[in-house]
């Protein structure tokens, strides 16, 4: 991912939302995740060394209330908010660029993953066929397709297709996790698939 902020910019940020009032780190960091729409959230190694070094320029003051601290602007600070009116502006421009970059970045990655997770799956389907048991039948005698000696016959015989089918895809997804876009894509696959079983299902009990 490109860098987000350029030199100064987060700096500059930072001062800008200590002027709309004081806040704790954490807050700031929320603040920052929430203008970036979640697809960026700074760490507390990026977010606190630039507050302290704040504090070390006049700017800011820290004010520790137990556990936590409270950043507020000093009247130097604010004066340089205020003398920075033009930079704060470019930078709202820049981060609204910023945020639509990152947003077309996660769009390509969901896209590209979504497709091979969709290989996997279908791959896994494939393996489930081929790897299945008929009940009553040899031990290691495989289904090897739809068709044939080995097709499944009974009810039963779905049920491990169904099971086979089951964990190989599972087994596809957890080595790369999901996305929520890629639970829903899964979801509505799933409910197709649910959809033409029920048809199908439907159409064999006609006289």
């Amino acid at each position: 991912m490109s860098p987000v902020f350029a030199h100064g910019q987060l700096r500059l940020y930072l001062l800008a939302l200590l002027e709309q009032g004081p806040r704790h780190g954490y807050e700031m960091i929320q603040d920052l995740e929430q203008r970036f729409n979640g697809l960026y959230t700074p760490s507390a190694g990026t977010v606190y060394p630039r507050l302290a070094k704040l504090e070390e320029e006049g700017l800011v003051e820290r004010a520790d209330e137990g556990r936590k601290a409270t950043y507020r602007l000093t009247d130097a600070g604010r004066a340089e908010v205020a003398a920075r009116r033009g930079d704060l502006e470019d930078l709202r421009h820049d981060l609204d660029r910023t945020v639509r970059d990152l947003a077309e970045e996660v769009r390509d990655r969901v896209s590209g993953t979504a497709a091979d997770l969709r290989a996997e799956l279908k791959a896994a389907a494939r393996e489930a066929r081929a790897t299945a048991r008929p009940v009553g039948g040899p031990a290691d005698a495989p289904y090897g397709g739809w068709g044939g000696w080995g097709a499944p016959r009974t009810g039963d015989d779905l049920e491990h297709v169904l099971s086979a089918f089951r964990s190989e895809a599972r087994d596809a997804w957890r080595k790369r996790g999901l996305s929520p876009e890629q639970v829903g894509e899964i979801a509505a696959i799933l409910t197709e698939a649910g959809r033409r079983i029920r048809e199908v299902v439907a159409r064999d009990q006609r006289p």
